[in-house]
């Protein structure tokens, strides 16, 4: 591709200088905020906004053909890849889960328990914090764990936002800690960290958000009791409790150091064999043809069907971003900041900011993980900061924002999953309330200030192959 320009023969040039390179982001962003509060939480409907924004990019780009090649490269990087597959396998195991009942066996052990309506509370967030592990996916849970939960807890006299921001927060944790979980899968490897030590060097933060968490989601509940609108006919089953073999076998390869591929694949048969053994997994639902509409049905292809949202979502937003950096405009942060990142807290300040301000710009954590990969690497590099603290404080950024403010597809899809209560007479919680209520993440926010400030957690440098 031609990309000469008489300034500087490696960037891309735009009419309008940098508000030429901006405007498609800012499209982007507007559109993004603007579906995204109306309560539209799939995907799905960011992908014209996109589109749109590529053809301004287009428009405004004074080499078409060095522009079209860009984004194409950006869509195209190995990493990108690398997440599309993470995805469709743990939306696979996600599916599984789901359809093997281990939320109704998480969910029988609770009732066993019987604690009242802070109990519930307290079990409605380690339900989800367990789910969100088993499956790595935010959204899975929240999906899965909603209607069952919400409607139920309300119906106990629950109080709502807490109880919605309890499942969130669930959410959250997997995101933060799970192995299979796309924010641990993109701040590990684009920092070339393994991920079993990068998961277990997180429990030091998380562990005790969770505790801390647990502690604030009964006493809130203790102190606002509702009356019960009248007893929920939750029983759930025991039944599903043996697939919790799966996230264990999972995330024992991870911290044996098994390749992605590897330990997502071995979980997913595992989970299949236990499934049949067990009874929980009808051989119809692994493959079944219908073959009067020339078609075939599998929890297989439901799983990867779940994954092609976000998976094009991040392909045509990698290729928008790849437009700004090739401007220039990454390189001159970059300059800018190691001028200015001579001490260690300088050093992972500029990457904890940089890190937030594209999770703020693109709305995607991994897209902005990608984003700031290279800023990262080369800030921390200078100061010694190793990998896996550097992948660490990415993800502590970005399960922060993403899981508290109103207009990203976490909350807004947690928000629309309290519609499950209506026809209870439960009302709906907003997307405000919940992320206020969300306590893992603000959580993850004073650990994050607190790691950055007094180098907390700080890792010794690992030899090379650790490393």
């Amino acid at each position: 591709m031609n990309l000469e320009s008489q300034d500087n023969p490696e960037r891309l040039k735009f009419y309008g200088g940098i508000a030429g390179i901006l405007l498609p982001f800012l499209i982007f962003i507007t559109g993004v905020i603007t579906i995204a509060l109306s309560g539209a939480p799939d995907e799905r409907g960011f992908w014209p906004i996109l589109i749109l924004a590529l053809g301004v990019g287009l428009s405004l780009a004074k080499d078409k053909t060095a522009f079209s090649e860009t984004v194409i490269n950006g869509m195209s990087q190995k990493i990108v890849m690398i997440m599309i597959t993470a995805w469709m396998l743990a939306s696979i195991v996600g599916v599984l889960m789901t359809k093997t009942g281990l939320v109704e066996g998480l969910i029988w052990l609770a009732i066993q328990i019987d604690l009242g309506p802070s109990g519930f509370v307290l079990s409605t967030f380690i339900i989800c914090c367990i789910v969100s592990l088993s499956t790595g996916s935010s959204f899975a849970t929240i999906l899965i764990c909603s209607p069952l939960l919400y409607p139920s807890g309300g119906l106990l006299g629950v109080h709502l936002p807490l109880l919605a921001g309890a499942i969130l927060a669930g959410a959250t944790f997997g995101d933060f800690t799970a192995p299979i979980s796309d924010t641990t899968i993109a701040s590990t490897l684009s920092q070339k960290a393994a991920i079993g030590p990068t998961v277990k060097s997180r429990l030091k933060y998380v562990l005790p958000v969770l505790f801390f968490a647990a502690l604030v989601y009964m006493a809130f509940q203790f102190l606002n009791k509702n009356e019960p609108i009248q007893q929920s006919n939750l029983t759930g089953s025991p039944d599903g409790l043996p697939m919790l073999i799966v996230p264990i076998v999972i995330i024992y390869l991870f911290l044996k150091g098994k390749h992605l591929l590897h330990g997502l694949l071995v979980g997913l048969f595992s989970g299949i064999f236990v499934g049949v053994v067990f009874g929980l997994l009808p051989m119809d639902q692994i493959l079944s043809l219908d073959l009067e509409n020339f078609r075939a049905t599998s929890f297989v292809i439901d799983g990867i069907n779940r994954a092609v949202g976000i998976s094009f979502f991040t392909i045509l937003l990698l290729g928008l971003v790849s437009t700004i950096k090739a401007s220039g405009i990454v390189d001159n942060i970059v300059s800018f900041a190691a001028d200015r990142s001579k001490t260690r807290i300088a050093a992972e300040g500029w990457i904890a900011g940089a890190t937030g301000i594209a999770v703020l710009l693109t709305t995607h954590s991994i897209v902005a993980i990608l984003m700031v990969t290279e800023f990262v690497s080369k800030t921390g590099e200078q100061l010694d900061i190793t990998n896996i603290r550097r992948a660490n404080i990415m993800s502590l950024v970005t399960c922060f924002f993403p899981f508290v403010l109103p207009y990203f597809i976490p909350v807004i899809l947690m928000a629309n999953m309290t519609s499950s209560g209506t026809e209870f007479g439960i009302p709906q919680s907003s997307p405000l309330e919940i992320g206020l209520y969300n306590f893992v993440a603000w959580g993850l926010l004073v650990v994050l200030i607190i790691t950055v400030g007094t180098g907390l957690g700080k890792e010794k440098k690992l030899n090379a192959k650790d490393d």
